[in-house]
């Protein structure tokens, strides 16, 4: 079975295509599975762990919106799964490892989004980056300490995928491009159904290059990379539709994030920093797995647990933490 995906590889794929039997490897040996290809097992590994579960409950920008039809973590996630293996179909790039690099890239995010990513890298002195705390994950915090032993390709893009990264493989660059191509193109959905903009509020340039819609925005933006990086040992966008991109960005970063961001600004961090202070002060007190990291350095054992938890989980420790009981004296 796993033979015939590898004669599908080396038939099919781009010469600059990451084929899964030329794998740099995992950070532990371990018997290779007879069906599976390693990117797939990758892939399976990451669906079924424990933190990729918790994504459903963690902000994505509006946080608890009263609606069912918002992003949350776990729906960016397969957004991001979806373009990214559109993009490798399109463009003969591995499919399956370009699927479980988007599937765990934000493994490690905080509770309550990118504030609760701000207030933990103001904590720890040695900072704090989801993309960082996602490679963490699966290295180290899955599994009870064991982590997920991921390949070396699907851990490289993970801690890659930000605009930031420079991933070792295509696969890792188209899903950095699709990330952002899916937050930006989602998140004005999620804005103008909160009535935080309105749709003719969005830059007249970008919508003219990119369509008003989102599904025009994202076929737009998969085939302007396909014409680009088609028979290329790169993936990129045009220079015209990058800019347009980045024009939405900024709009929403000066529209939308600041505006969300306010709404949970105060008491997000106020959770965040007392249950920080509160597990800083009292290590012995953490899950196993973390007071065995305490025991070197606290503060990244309650980096750790504050950023595995979802955002329900996180209200509910701090208020039986801080908040008085009825009928508690």
């Amino acid at each position: 079975m796993k033979e015939k995906t590898y004669e599908k590889e080396r038939a099919f794929l781009s010469p600059y295509a990451t084929k899964s039997y030329e794998s740099k490897g995992r950070l532990r040996e371990e018997p290779a599975c007879p069906m599976r290809t390693d990117f797939q097992r990758d892939r399976d590994r990451i669906i079924y762990s424990k933190a990729f579960l918790r994504l459903k409950n963690k902000t994505q920008v509006f946080f608890a919106p009263d609606g069912d039809h918002y992003m949350s973590r776990l729906t960016h996630t397969l957004d991001v799964s979806q373009i990214a293996r559109s993009l490798a179909r399109c463009l003969s790039l591995n499919e399956d490892l370009a699927e479980a690099i988007a599937l765990g890239h934000d493994l490690g995010h905080t509770p309550f989004g990118h504030v609760g990513e701000r207030v933990l890298a103001s904590l720890n002195p040695a900072g704090f980056r989801h993309s960082e705390q996602s490679l963490r994950v699966v290295d180290v915090l899955e599994k009870d300490g064991r982590g997920l032993n991921l390949t070396f390709e699907v851990r490289n893009g993970i801690v890659n995928h930000t605009k930031s990264g420079n991933p070792a493989t295509l696969e890792g660059a188209a899903v950095s491009l699709a990330d952002r191509i899916a937050y930006i193109n989602h998140d004005i959905e999620d804005a103008i159904r909160a009535g935080v903009i309105r749709e003719e509020e969005l830059p007249a340039e970008a919508v003219k290059v990119f369509g008003r819609d989102t599904s025009a925005r994202i076929n737009t933006a998969i085939l302007d990379i396909y014409e680009t990086s088609k028979d290329k040992p790169y993936v990129r966008m045009s220079e015209e539709k990058g800019r347009a991109l980045d024009n939405l960005r900024s709009f929403m970063f000066e529209h939308v994030y600041e505006h969300a961001n306010r709404l949970i600004q105060e008491s997000a961090e106020r959770m965040l920093r007392a249950l920080y202070g509160y597990f800083y002060e009292r290590p012995e007190e953490l899950p196993e797995l973390y007071r065995r990291t305490a025991e070197t350095d606290a503060a990244r054992a309650v980096c750790d647990y504050l950023s595995s938890m979802s955002d329900r989980y996180a209200i509910n420790v701090f208020k039986k933490l801080f908040v008085p009981r009825e009928g508690s004296v």
